[in-house]
Protein backbone atom coordinates (compact mmCIF):
# COMPACT_ATOMS: atom_id res chain seq x y z
CA UNK A 1 0.00 0.00 0.00
CA UNK A 2 1.11 3.31 -0.95
CA UNK A 3 2.47 5.95 1.97
CA UNK A 4 -0.42 8.09 0.99
CA UNK A 5 -3.53 5.60 0.94
CA UNK A 6 -5.82 6.30 3.53
CA UNK A 7 -9.42 6.30 4.13
CA UNK A 8 -10.85 7.37 7.81
CA UNK A 9 -12.62 4.14 7.64
CA UNK A 10 -9.65 2.12 8.15
CA UNK A 11 -9.48 3.44 11.63
CA UNK A 12 -12.11 1.02 12.21
CA UNK A 13 -11.10 -1.58 10.62
CA UNK A 14 -8.46 -1.57 12.99
CA UNK A 15 -10.02 -1.33 16.05
CA UNK A 16 -11.90 -4.14 14.95
CA UNK A 17 -8.91 -6.00 14.68
CA UNK A 18 -7.99 -4.93 17.87
CA UNK A 19 -10.50 -5.66 20.24
CA UNK A 20 -13.37 -7.59 17.73
CA UNK A 21 -15.91 -8.48 21.14
CA UNK A 22 -15.46 -4.99 22.35
CA UNK A 23 -18.99 -3.38 22.43
CA UNK A 24 -18.46 0.02 19.46
CA UNK A 25 -21.92 1.37 20.00
CA UNK A 26 -24.48 1.08 22.45
CA UNK A 27 -27.71 2.69 21.97
CA UNK A 28 -30.79 3.40 24.60
CA UNK A 29 -33.32 1.30 22.43
CA UNK A 30 -36.52 1.51 24.26
CA UNK A 31 -37.82 1.78 27.96
CA UNK A 32 -40.05 -0.52 29.70
CA UNK A 33 -43.48 0.14 31.87
CA UNK A 34 -41.13 1.19 34.72
CA UNK A 35 -38.99 3.43 33.51
CA UNK A 36 -36.21 0.91 32.86
CA UNK A 37 -34.04 1.72 29.92
CA UNK A 38 -33.03 -1.11 27.04
CA UNK A 39 -29.71 -0.79 25.48
CA UNK A 40 -29.19 -2.83 22.50
CA UNK A 41 -25.49 -2.60 20.99
CA UNK A 42 -23.08 -3.24 18.46
CA UNK A 43 -19.28 -4.89 18.97
CA UNK A 44 -16.57 -3.29 16.78
CA UNK A 45 -16.15 -6.68 14.36
CA UNK A 46 -20.13 -6.25 13.83
CA UNK A 47 -19.88 -2.37 12.97
CA UNK A 48 -16.90 -3.12 10.78
CA UNK A 49 -18.88 -5.54 8.93
CA UNK A 50 -21.76 -3.64 8.71
CA UNK A 51 -19.82 -0.56 8.18
CA UNK A 52 -18.19 -3.17 4.74
CA UNK A 53 -21.90 -3.70 3.68
CA UNK A 54 -22.86 -0.33 3.54
CA UNK A 55 -19.98 0.33 1.45
CA UNK A 56 -20.35 -2.08 -1.15
CA UNK A 57 -23.95 -1.92 -1.41
CA UNK A 58 -23.37 2.05 -2.38
CA UNK A 59 -21.14 1.14 -4.88
CA UNK A 60 -23.56 -1.64 -6.29
CA UNK A 61 -26.18 1.34 -6.81
CA UNK A 62 -23.82 3.47 -8.34
CA UNK A 63 -21.78 5.75 -5.89
CA UNK A 64 -18.45 6.88 -7.02
CA UNK A 65 -15.69 8.25 -5.41
CA UNK A 66 -16.52 12.25 -4.06
CA UNK A 67 -19.93 11.60 -5.18
CA UNK A 68 -21.77 13.79 -2.39
CA UNK A 69 -24.52 11.98 -0.32
CA UNK A 70 -26.46 13.55 2.09
CA UNK A 71 -26.45 11.77 5.62
CA UNK A 72 -29.70 12.78 7.60
CA UNK A 73 -30.81 10.35 10.55
CA UNK A 74 -30.88 10.57 13.92
CA UNK A 75 -28.23 9.51 16.34
CA UNK A 76 -28.13 5.89 16.16
CA UNK A 77 -26.30 3.01 15.34
CA UNK A 78 -27.06 3.43 12.08
CA UNK A 79 -25.90 7.24 11.67
CA UNK A 80 -22.43 6.02 12.83
CA UNK A 81 -22.72 2.88 10.60
CA UNK A 82 -24.00 4.80 7.20
CA UNK A 83 -21.11 7.62 8.22
CA UNK A 84 -18.14 5.34 8.22
CA UNK A 85 -19.59 3.71 5.03
CA UNK A 86 -20.48 6.30 2.85
CA UNK A 87 -16.47 7.35 3.53
CA UNK A 88 -15.16 3.85 3.05
CA UNK A 89 -16.99 3.97 -0.16
CA UNK A 90 -15.14 6.93 -1.38
CA UNK A 91 -18.35 9.36 -1.10
CA UNK A 92 -18.28 12.55 0.27
CA UNK A 93 -20.46 12.22 3.43
CA UNK A 94 -22.23 15.77 3.58
CA UNK A 95 -23.82 16.25 7.10
CA UNK A 96 -26.65 18.88 7.79
CA UNK A 97 -27.78 20.12 11.23
CA UNK A 98 -31.65 20.20 10.64
CA UNK A 99 -31.64 22.33 13.68
CA UNK A 100 -30.98 25.52 11.89
CA UNK A 101 -34.39 25.36 9.94
CA UNK A 102 -36.07 24.22 7.08
CA UNK A 103 -34.72 27.48 5.27
CA UNK A 104 -31.20 27.13 5.88
CA UNK A 105 -31.15 23.37 5.49
CA UNK A 106 -32.46 23.81 1.61
CA UNK A 107 -30.06 26.85 0.99
CA UNK A 108 -27.27 24.15 2.10
CA UNK A 109 -28.29 21.44 -0.16
CA UNK A 110 -28.55 24.21 -2.78
CA UNK A 111 -24.86 24.84 -2.25
CA UNK A 112 -23.97 21.17 -2.34
CA UNK A 113 -26.28 19.97 -5.38
CA UNK A 114 -26.18 16.02 -3.78
CA UNK A 115 -25.77 12.78 -5.76
CA UNK A 116 -28.26 11.12 -3.03
CA UNK A 117 -29.69 10.87 0.28
CA UNK A 118 -29.28 8.56 2.68
CA UNK A 119 -32.22 10.24 5.49
CA UNK A 120 -35.12 9.36 7.33
CA UNK A 121 -38.44 9.62 6.31
CA UNK A 122 -39.48 12.55 6.19
CA UNK A 123 -36.53 14.09 4.23
CA UNK A 124 -37.49 11.49 1.40
CA UNK A 125 -40.91 12.86 1.44
CA UNK A 126 -39.17 16.66 0.97
CA UNK A 127 -36.98 15.53 -1.59
CA UNK A 128 -39.90 14.05 -3.70
CA UNK A 129 -42.01 17.20 -3.73
CA UNK A 130 -39.00 19.22 -4.63
CA UNK A 131 -37.69 16.83 -7.27
CA UNK A 132 -36.64 20.05 -9.80
CA UNK A 133 -34.33 21.23 -6.92
CA UNK A 134 -32.90 17.30 -6.22
CA UNK A 135 -32.77 16.67 -9.89
CA UNK A 136 -29.29 15.14 -9.42
CA UNK A 137 -29.61 12.82 -6.48
CA UNK A 138 -29.96 9.52 -7.74
CA UNK A 139 -28.60 7.06 -4.78
CA UNK A 140 -31.18 7.66 -2.20
CA UNK A 141 -32.02 5.06 0.78
CA UNK A 142 -34.28 5.42 3.52
CA UNK A 143 -33.71 4.34 7.01
CA UNK A 144 -36.68 3.56 8.51
CA UNK A 145 -39.94 1.69 7.29
CA UNK A 146 -39.36 1.23 3.78
CA UNK A 147 -42.21 2.71 1.12
CA UNK A 148 -42.53 1.69 -2.03
CA UNK A 149 -44.06 5.73 -2.69
CA UNK A 150 -40.34 7.25 -2.07
CA UNK A 151 -38.72 5.57 -4.52
CA UNK A 152 -35.39 4.42 -3.01
CA UNK A 153 -34.03 1.41 -0.97
CA UNK A 154 -33.92 0.82 2.58
CA UNK A 155 -30.97 0.57 5.37
CA UNK A 156 -31.48 -2.74 5.34
CA UNK A 157 -32.06 -3.78 1.69
CA UNK A 158 -28.79 -1.89 1.43
CA UNK A 159 -26.94 -3.71 3.79
CA UNK A 160 -28.27 -7.04 2.49
CA UNK A 161 -27.71 -6.21 -1.06
CA UNK A 162 -23.53 -5.29 -0.03
CA UNK A 163 -23.06 -8.59 2.21
CA UNK A 164 -23.93 -10.33 -0.71
CA UNK A 165 -22.06 -8.71 -3.10
CA UNK A 166 -17.83 -8.75 -3.67
CA UNK A 167 -17.65 -5.49 -4.79
CA UNK A 168 -14.28 -4.20 -4.32
CA UNK A 169 -14.05 -1.08 -2.45
CA UNK A 170 -11.92 2.08 -3.56
CA UNK A 171 -8.38 3.31 -2.62
CA UNK A 172 -8.57 6.88 -1.43
CA UNK A 173 -5.73 8.80 -0.17
CA UNK A 174 -5.58 11.16 2.59
CA UNK A 175 -6.19 14.24 0.40
CA UNK A 176 -9.13 12.64 -0.87
CA UNK A 177 -13.16 14.29 0.11
CA UNK A 178 -14.31 12.97 3.22
CA UNK A 179 -17.09 14.53 4.38
CA UNK A 180 -18.88 18.59 4.04
CA UNK A 181 -19.80 20.12 7.23
CA UNK A 182 -21.74 22.57 7.57
CA UNK A 183 -21.07 25.39 10.18
CA UNK A 184 -24.02 26.67 12.77
CA UNK A 185 -24.29 29.53 10.51
CA UNK A 186 -24.01 31.44 14.11
CA UNK A 187 -22.26 34.59 12.48
CA UNK A 188 -23.70 34.38 8.53
CA UNK A 189 -25.37 31.65 6.41
CA UNK A 190 -23.79 28.38 6.85
CA UNK A 191 -21.13 27.09 5.14
CA UNK A 192 -19.56 23.81 4.39
CA UNK A 193 -16.61 22.82 5.41
CA UNK A 194 -14.58 20.71 3.23
CA UNK A 195 -12.63 17.91 5.34
CA UNK A 196 -10.43 15.41 4.00
CA UNK A 197 -9.53 12.07 5.06
CA UNK A 198 -6.26 12.94 6.68
CA UNK A 199 -7.68 15.24 8.65
CA UNK A 200 -10.06 13.64 10.62
CA UNK A 201 -7.11 11.00 11.05
CA UNK A 202 -4.93 14.09 12.38
CA UNK A 203 -8.35 14.89 14.94
CA UNK A 204 -8.01 12.18 16.58
CA UNK A 205 -4.47 11.85 17.26
CA UNK A 206 -4.00 15.41 18.72
CA UNK A 207 -7.50 15.09 20.75
CA UNK A 208 -6.31 11.29 21.72
CA UNK A 209 -2.43 12.31 22.53
CA UNK A 210 -3.50 15.56 24.24
CA UNK A 211 -6.16 13.91 26.98
CA UNK A 212 -4.13 10.44 27.14
CA UNK A 213 -7.47 8.56 26.21
CA UNK A 214 -7.08 4.57 26.21
CA UNK A 215 -8.16 2.09 24.14
CA UNK A 216 -11.64 0.54 25.95
CA UNK A 217 -12.83 3.38 27.78
CA UNK A 218 -16.39 4.56 27.71
CA UNK A 219 -17.26 7.89 26.07
CA UNK A 220 -21.09 9.63 25.63
CA UNK A 221 -21.22 11.92 23.02
CA UNK A 222 -23.50 14.95 23.24
CA UNK A 223 -22.69 15.51 19.65
CA UNK A 224 -23.33 12.24 17.29
CA UNK A 225 -20.06 13.21 14.71
CA UNK A 226 -17.48 12.80 18.00
CA UNK A 227 -18.87 9.22 18.13
CA UNK A 228 -16.57 8.73 14.70
CA UNK A 229 -13.25 9.49 16.45
CA UNK A 230 -14.17 7.21 19.60
CA UNK A 231 -14.19 4.48 17.12
CA UNK A 232 -10.75 5.14 15.63
CA UNK A 233 -9.81 5.11 19.67
CA UNK A 234 -11.28 1.90 20.30
CA UNK A 235 -13.32 3.83 22.94
CA UNK A 236 -16.87 2.79 22.83
CA UNK A 237 -20.01 5.16 22.34
CA UNK A 238 -22.91 5.67 24.32
CA UNK A 239 -24.99 7.61 22.55
CA UNK A 240 -26.97 9.59 24.88
CA UNK A 241 -31.41 9.74 25.15
CA UNK A 242 -31.38 13.79 24.08
CA UNK A 243 -31.97 15.88 20.66
CA UNK A 244 -28.42 16.75 19.90
CA UNK A 245 -30.46 19.47 18.42
CA UNK A 246 -31.55 21.14 21.50
CA UNK A 247 -29.00 20.35 23.81
CA UNK A 248 -30.45 22.99 26.41
CA UNK A 249 -33.29 21.08 26.97
CA UNK A 250 -31.93 17.85 27.79
CA UNK A 251 -32.89 15.72 30.45
CA UNK A 252 -30.17 15.67 32.79
CA UNK A 253 -31.48 12.62 34.93
CA UNK A 254 -30.93 10.73 31.61
CA UNK A 255 -27.80 12.24 31.10
CA UNK A 256 -26.55 10.91 34.49
CA UNK A 257 -28.34 7.40 34.38
CA UNK A 258 -26.48 6.98 31.45
CA UNK A 259 -22.79 7.70 32.69
CA UNK A 260 -23.52 5.79 35.85
CA UNK A 261 -25.12 2.97 34.32
CA UNK A 262 -22.89 1.99 31.35
CA UNK A 263 -19.65 3.22 33.29
CA UNK A 264 -18.95 6.02 30.90
CA UNK A 265 -15.44 7.21 31.56
CA UNK A 266 -15.58 10.44 28.93
CA UNK A 267 -18.29 12.82 28.32
CA UNK A 268 -18.52 15.58 25.03
CA UNK A 269 -20.85 18.34 25.45
CA UNK A 270 -22.23 21.66 24.84
CA UNK A 271 -22.00 24.14 27.68
CA UNK A 272 -25.86 24.57 27.70
CA UNK A 273 -25.74 20.79 28.37
CA UNK A 274 -23.26 20.79 31.35
CA UNK A 275 -25.16 23.74 32.58
CA UNK A 276 -28.55 21.20 33.42
CA UNK A 277 -26.27 18.36 33.68
CA UNK A 278 -24.47 20.36 36.73
CA UNK A 279 -27.53 22.32 38.36
CA UNK A 280 -29.41 18.57 38.84
CA UNK A 281 -26.09 17.11 40.22
CA UNK A 282 -25.91 19.97 42.52
CA UNK A 283 -29.29 19.90 43.84
CA UNK A 284 -29.12 16.13 44.66
CA UNK A 285 -25.41 16.15 45.55
CA UNK A 286 -24.43 13.76 42.97
CA UNK A 287 -21.07 12.80 42.08
CA UNK A 288 -20.12 10.86 38.80
CA UNK A 289 -17.67 8.68 40.34
CA UNK A 290 -17.23 6.79 36.49
CA UNK A 291 -15.89 10.01 34.59
CA UNK A 292 -12.04 10.20 34.35
CA UNK A 293 -12.64 13.63 32.08
CA UNK A 294 -15.14 15.94 30.36
CA UNK A 295 -15.09 17.88 27.05
CA UNK A 296 -17.01 20.84 26.34
CA UNK A 297 -17.28 23.37 22.91
CA UNK A 298 -18.69 25.63 20.97
CA UNK A 299 -18.70 28.63 23.22
CA UNK A 300 -17.11 30.09 26.25
CA UNK A 301 -18.26 28.21 29.62
CA UNK A 302 -19.24 30.13 31.96
CA UNK A 303 -17.66 29.89 35.48
CA UNK A 304 -20.90 29.07 36.99
CA UNK A 305 -21.11 25.67 35.06
CA UNK A 306 -17.02 24.94 35.69
CA UNK A 307 -17.19 25.03 39.03
CA UNK A 308 -20.81 22.65 39.47
CA UNK A 309 -19.14 20.45 37.03
CA UNK A 310 -15.68 20.22 38.77
CA UNK A 311 -17.79 19.77 42.29
CA UNK A 312 -19.62 16.57 40.27
CA UNK A 313 -16.75 15.04 39.06
CA UNK A 314 -14.25 13.18 41.72
CA UNK A 315 -10.76 14.78 42.79
CA UNK A 316 -9.09 13.09 40.03
CA UNK A 317 -11.15 13.58 36.76
CA UNK A 318 -11.39 16.60 34.76
CA UNK A 319 -13.26 19.25 32.95
CA UNK A 320 -11.73 20.51 29.72
CA UNK A 321 -12.58 23.17 27.50
CA UNK A 322 -10.89 22.76 24.05
CA UNK A 323 -10.97 26.09 21.68
CA UNK A 324 -11.73 25.44 18.09
CA UNK A 325 -13.84 25.75 15.15
CA UNK A 326 -15.87 23.39 12.88
CA UNK A 327 -13.31 24.84 10.23
CA UNK A 328 -9.89 24.14 12.74
CA UNK A 329 -10.36 21.64 15.60
CA UNK A 330 -9.08 21.62 18.11
CA UNK A 331 -6.72 24.08 18.83
CA UNK A 332 -6.43 24.62 22.24
CA UNK A 333 -7.18 23.86 25.57
CA UNK A 334 -7.41 24.11 29.14
CA UNK A 335 -8.89 22.48 32.25
CA UNK A 336 -11.52 23.88 34.75
CA UNK A 337 -9.09 23.61 37.38
CA UNK A 338 -6.59 25.95 36.24
CA UNK A 339 -9.54 28.45 34.86
CA UNK A 340 -11.21 28.46 38.55
CA UNK A 341 -7.91 28.89 40.44
CA UNK A 342 -5.94 31.06 38.33
CA UNK A 343 -7.72 32.61 35.46
CA UNK A 344 -11.35 33.09 36.17
CA UNK A 345 -10.93 36.19 38.43
CA UNK A 346 -9.51 37.99 35.80
CA UNK A 347 -12.21 36.64 33.08
CA UNK A 348 -14.45 38.57 35.30
CA UNK A 349 -12.45 41.75 35.43
CA UNK A 350 -12.86 41.38 31.75
CA UNK A 351 -9.75 40.09 30.45
CA UNK A 352 -11.74 37.77 28.36
CA UNK A 353 -11.93 33.98 28.38
CA UNK A 354 -8.45 31.87 28.48
CA UNK A 355 -8.88 28.62 26.47
CA UNK A 356 -5.52 27.20 27.23
CA UNK A 357 -2.16 25.90 25.36
CA UNK A 358 -1.71 25.24 22.10
CA UNK A 359 -2.16 21.48 21.19
CA UNK A 360 1.11 19.95 19.89
CA UNK A 361 1.72 20.12 16.33
CA UNK A 362 -0.77 23.11 15.63
CA UNK A 363 0.47 26.74 15.28
CA UNK A 364 -1.36 30.05 16.25
CA UNK A 365 0.05 33.50 15.34
CA UNK A 366 -2.17 37.30 16.32
CA UNK A 367 -2.19 39.59 13.84
CA UNK A 368 -3.69 42.78 13.81
CA UNK A 369 -7.54 42.78 13.09
CA UNK A 370 -8.56 43.02 9.21
CA UNK A 371 -11.77 42.77 7.95
CA UNK A 372 -10.10 42.66 4.50
CA UNK A 373 -8.57 39.60 2.53
CA UNK A 374 -4.92 38.89 3.56
CA UNK A 375 -3.40 37.19 0.37
CA UNK A 376 -0.33 36.08 1.75
CA UNK A 377 1.12 35.80 5.63
CA UNK A 378 4.27 38.53 4.85
CA UNK A 379 1.35 40.65 4.19
CA UNK A 380 -0.37 39.95 7.92
CA UNK A 381 1.26 42.68 10.77
CA UNK A 382 1.63 40.69 14.43
CA UNK A 383 1.48 41.80 17.70
CA UNK A 384 2.10 41.67 20.65
CA UNK A 385 2.03 39.35 23.93
CA UNK A 386 -1.09 40.84 25.45
CA UNK A 387 -2.36 42.65 22.53
CA UNK A 388 -5.66 42.19 21.21
CA UNK A 389 -5.82 40.75 17.52
CA UNK A 390 -6.81 38.54 15.32
CA UNK A 391 -6.53 34.79 16.03
CA UNK A 392 -4.98 32.83 12.72
CA UNK A 393 -4.14 28.88 12.78
CA UNK A 394 -2.06 26.92 10.89
CA UNK A 395 -2.03 22.77 10.95
CA UNK A 396 -2.83 19.24 10.30
CA UNK A 397 -6.53 19.74 11.16
CA UNK A 398 -6.77 23.22 9.57
CA UNK A 399 -9.36 22.96 6.36
CA UNK A 400 -8.01 24.14 3.41
CA UNK A 401 -11.67 25.59 1.83
CA UNK A 402 -15.30 25.74 2.23
CA UNK A 403 -17.20 24.00 -0.55
CA UNK A 404 -17.89 25.80 -4.00
CA UNK A 405 -17.34 29.09 -1.53
CA UNK A 406 -14.22 30.36 -2.78
CA UNK A 407 -15.42 34.27 -1.43
CA UNK A 408 -15.31 32.82 1.57
CA UNK A 409 -12.17 30.36 1.32
CA UNK A 410 -9.98 33.65 0.08
CA UNK A 411 -11.13 35.74 2.81
CA UNK A 412 -10.95 32.86 5.30
CA UNK A 413 -7.12 31.79 4.45
CA UNK A 414 -3.57 32.87 4.14
CA UNK A 415 -0.85 31.35 1.80
CA UNK A 416 2.39 30.72 3.53
CA UNK A 417 4.33 29.19 1.00
CA UNK A 418 2.65 25.63 0.12
CA UNK A 419 0.92 26.04 3.33
CA UNK A 420 -1.18 28.11 5.00
CA UNK A 421 -3.52 29.40 7.65
CA UNK A 422 -6.69 29.96 8.96
CA UNK A 423 -8.49 33.21 10.16
CA UNK A 424 -10.60 31.69 13.04
CA UNK A 425 -12.82 35.00 13.04
CA UNK A 426 -12.27 35.71 16.82
CA UNK A 427 -10.15 37.63 18.57
CA UNK A 428 -7.48 37.34 21.18
CA UNK A 429 -4.30 37.31 22.80
CA UNK A 430 -1.18 35.74 24.15
CA UNK A 431 -0.57 36.24 28.17
CA UNK A 432 3.16 35.96 29.34
CA UNK A 433 2.17 32.03 30.06
CA UNK A 434 1.76 31.17 26.80
CA UNK A 435 -2.03 30.84 27.06
CA UNK A 436 -3.86 32.11 24.81
CA UNK A 437 -7.40 34.03 24.99
CA UNK A 438 -10.46 34.49 23.58
CA UNK A 439 -11.78 37.64 23.50
CA UNK A 440 -14.72 37.46 21.21
CA UNK A 441 -15.68 37.14 17.44
CA UNK A 442 -14.61 39.64 15.19
CA UNK A 443 -18.12 40.40 13.89
CA UNK A 444 -18.95 41.14 17.42
CA UNK A 445 -16.69 44.07 17.66
CA UNK A 446 -18.74 47.26 18.47
CA UNK A 447 -16.80 49.89 16.94
CA UNK A 448 -17.39 53.27 19.05
CA UNK A 449 -15.95 56.43 18.41
CA UNK A 450 -13.26 55.95 21.19
CA UNK A 451 -12.10 52.89 19.88
CA UNK A 452 -13.57 48.74 19.67
CA UNK A 453 -15.10 46.81 22.03
CA UNK A 454 -14.77 43.36 22.62
CA UNK A 455 -17.67 41.39 23.23
CA UNK A 456 -16.45 38.55 25.46
CA UNK A 457 -14.64 41.06 27.70
CA UNK A 458 -17.56 43.79 28.53
CA UNK A 459 -19.78 41.05 28.74
CA UNK A 460 -18.13 39.16 32.03
CA UNK A 461 -18.08 42.63 33.62
CA UNK A 462 -21.93 42.58 33.88
CA UNK A 463 -22.31 38.62 34.10
CA UNK A 464 -20.59 39.26 37.93
CA UNK A 465 -24.00 40.50 39.23
CA UNK A 466 -26.15 37.41 40.75
CA UNK A 467 -29.02 38.09 39.06
CA UNK A 468 -27.54 37.82 35.43
CA UNK A 469 -27.76 34.36 33.74
CA UNK A 470 -26.04 35.68 30.51
CA UNK A 471 -25.81 39.39 28.78
CA UNK A 472 -24.71 40.32 25.09
CA UNK A 473 -23.08 42.87 24.02
CA UNK A 474 -24.49 45.02 20.82
CA UNK A 475 -23.60 48.09 18.72
CA UNK A 476 -26.54 50.35 16.87
CA UNK A 477 -25.56 52.58 14.33
CA UNK A 478 -22.30 53.43 12.07
CA UNK A 479 -19.16 51.54 11.97
CA UNK A 480 -17.16 53.62 14.36
CA UNK A 481 -19.96 55.18 15.58
CA UNK A 482 -22.11 52.72 16.92
CA UNK A 483 -23.79 53.23 20.40
CA UNK A 484 -23.25 50.26 22.80
CA UNK A 485 -25.85 48.43 24.49
CA UNK A 486 -25.94 45.65 27.16
CA UNK A 487 -28.79 42.99 26.54
CA UNK A 488 -28.99 41.20 29.77
CA UNK A 489 -30.89 37.55 30.20
CA UNK A 490 -31.46 37.39 34.10
CA UNK A 491 -31.57 33.79 36.07
CA UNK A 492 -34.07 31.79 35.47
CA UNK A 493 -37.12 33.53 38.42
CA UNK A 494 -35.29 36.67 38.64
CA UNK A 495 -36.45 38.78 35.41
CA UNK A 496 -37.49 41.96 36.98
CA UNK A 497 -41.37 42.13 37.80
CA UNK A 498 -42.35 46.01 37.84
CA UNK A 499 -40.79 48.80 36.15
CA UNK A 500 -39.33 49.46 39.59
CA UNK A 501 -37.39 46.89 39.75
CA UNK A 502 -36.50 46.92 36.37
CA UNK A 503 -34.46 50.60 36.84
CA UNK A 504 -33.05 49.12 39.97
CA UNK A 505 -31.41 45.84 38.35
CA UNK A 506 -30.53 48.49 35.03
CA UNK A 507 -28.98 51.02 38.27
CA UNK A 508 -26.58 47.92 39.56
CA UNK A 509 -25.72 46.61 36.21
CA UNK A 510 -24.61 49.98 34.93
CA UNK A 511 -22.84 50.70 38.53
CA UNK A 512 -21.25 47.40 37.74
CA UNK A 513 -19.99 48.63 34.56
CA UNK A 514 -19.08 52.29 35.64
CA UNK A 515 -16.03 50.83 37.90
CA UNK A 516 -14.10 49.20 35.14
CA UNK A 517 -12.95 51.47 32.27
CA UNK A 518 -13.75 48.74 29.52
CA UNK A 519 -17.39 48.97 29.94
CA UNK A 520 -17.27 52.30 31.63
CA UNK A 521 -19.33 54.15 28.73
CA UNK A 522 -22.07 51.85 28.66
CA UNK A 523 -25.32 53.57 29.45
CA UNK A 524 -27.91 51.52 28.28
CA UNK A 525 -29.20 48.06 29.67
CA UNK A 526 -31.78 46.26 27.73
CA UNK A 527 -33.33 42.95 29.18
CA UNK A 528 -34.36 40.44 27.70
CA UNK A 529 -36.21 36.88 28.57
CA UNK A 530 -33.77 34.29 26.48
CA UNK A 531 -31.26 35.40 24.27
CA UNK A 532 -31.57 33.89 20.79
CA UNK A 533 -28.53 31.38 20.29
CA UNK A 534 -27.17 29.13 17.99
CA UNK A 535 -29.30 25.62 16.86
CA UNK A 536 -25.96 23.40 17.29
CA UNK A 537 -25.02 24.44 20.43
CA UNK A 538 -27.72 26.63 22.09
CA UNK A 539 -24.98 28.61 23.49
CA UNK A 540 -23.51 30.88 21.01
CA UNK A 541 -25.80 34.45 21.04
CA UNK A 542 -26.96 35.69 18.05
CA UNK A 543 -25.34 39.16 18.52
CA UNK A 544 -26.43 40.02 14.56
CA UNK A 545 -30.18 39.77 15.50
CA UNK A 546 -30.31 40.92 18.77
CA UNK A 547 -28.39 43.60 17.76
CA UNK A 548 -31.95 44.63 15.43
CA UNK A 549 -34.07 44.19 18.09
CA UNK A 550 -32.05 46.42 20.73
CA UNK A 551 -32.32 49.01 17.89
CA UNK A 552 -35.67 48.94 17.86
CA UNK A 553 -36.06 48.99 21.34
CA UNK A 554 -33.73 52.11 21.07
CA UNK A 555 -36.90 53.90 18.74
CA UNK A 556 -39.63 52.45 20.71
Amino acid sequence: MANDEFNIADRLRISAEMVPNQRAVVFPETRDAAGRVAWTHVTFRQLDAEVDAIARGLIGLGVLPEHRIVLMVRPSIEFIALSFGIMRAGACCTLIDPGMGKRSVLRCLDTVDPDGFVAITPVHVVRRLMPWRFRNARFNVVVGPPTRRLGCESYRQLVDAGRRCNISLPTTTATDSAAIIFTSGSTGPPKGVHYEHGMFNAQVELIRDRYQIQPGEVDLPGFPLFSLFNLAMQVTSVIPDMDPTRPAAANPELIVEAIESQNVTQAYGSPALWNRVGRYCEERDITMSTLRRILSAGAPVPNHVLKRMTNALEPSASFFTPYGATECLPVASISAREVLQETATLTAAGKGTCVGHVFDGMRVKIIKTSFQVVPEINQAVGVANGQIGEIIVSGPVATREYFHRPDATEMAKIKDGHSFWHRMGDVGYFDDAGRLWFCGRKAHIVSTPTGPMYSVCCEAIFNNHPAIYRCALVGIGAKGQQTPIIVAEPELGKFPASDRDRQQLRDELLQLGAQNPLTASISRVLFHRSLPVDTRHNVKINRELLAGWAARQAIE
